[in-house]
């Protein structure tokens, strides 16, 4: 009998790591979707921007365009 209550603690045990890890892997794959959409809309600014021709790279001795 005290086999059979050690691996029911083990069994419970170990139903509580997987339900805590699925949390964890969800949240992350949240995360994770909301970077690529935030990611996403940096680099469609940047398409724009550049597609705009303001490359906003200053070289060399070159003023910004705001002065």
């Amino acid at each position: 009998m005290a086999h059979e209550t050690k691996l029911e603690e083990r069994v419970a045990h170990l139903t509580r790591a997987v339900e805590d890890l699925s949390d964890v892997v969800t949240r992350q794959g949240a995360e994770i979707d909301r970077l690529t959409r935030q990611m996403a809309m940096v680099l469609r600014r940047e398409a724009e921007r550049e597609a705009e021709g303001g490359g906003g790279i200053v070289l060399g001795d070159e003023r910004p365009p705001h002065y």
